[in-house]
């Protein structure tokens, strides 16, 4: 019984259970590695990275915590996990083959594209079931990037989700 009274007491107080130290603090995008893009993108990109930012579980294996830093970019074809601690010391770089990614984004632009003409003229049933599908190929990206990053960075599904939004807005090529 005490232990409700003090929790219903921290939760009228309005205290705000600390955030793990294993999670993202900040994210980046190379601008060397996109194209440029229109205000909309931007916006999204923007998004992206704030809701990543805002909720994540983010922990390189063998590393007592964080938080961290995260730059995201394409090297010779290649994407680049450039993970640093909150005071801009390295911590690990992944270099991840896009092999993988490739036929999955590819999809999913053509998906995206699909959904986007759908809104104008579609069904609402067509509608959903586009989404359904964009969604689905959404989240097949999430588990191969988690099966690719097993072993060096451990995430939950939320945040390999929106972290496969920025590798889509890595290959946007407008």
């Amino acid at each position: 019984m005490a232990d409700n009274m003090s929790q219903a007491s921290e939760i009228k107080t309005g205290e705000v259970e600390p955030k793990s130290n294993f999670r993202l603090l900040e994210v980046t995008l190379d601008p060397k590695s996109i194209q440029p893009a229109s205000p909309d993108i931007e916006h999204e990109r923007a998004v992206a990275i704030y809701d990543l930012v805002e909720e994540n579980s983010f922990q390189p294996n063998g590393h007592e915590g964080g938080p961290y830093k995260l730059d995201l970019s394409m090297v010779e074809r290649r994407l680049v996990f450039d993970v640093r601690s909150e005071d801009n010391n390295p911590v690990i770089t992944h270099i991840l083959s896009l092999t993988p990614f490739r036929k999955i984004i590819k999809d999913y632009f053509m998906i995206c594209d699909s959904y986007h003409e759908a809104i104008k003229t579609a069904t609402p049933s067509r509608i959903e079931a586009i989404d359904m599908g964009r969604r689905g190929l959404h989240n097949e990206g999430s588990q191969i990037l988690q099966t690719r990053l097993e072993g060096k960075i451990d995430t939950d599904f939320q945040t390999a989700r929106r972290l496969f939004t920025l590798i889509c807005a890595l290959h946007w090529r407008g």
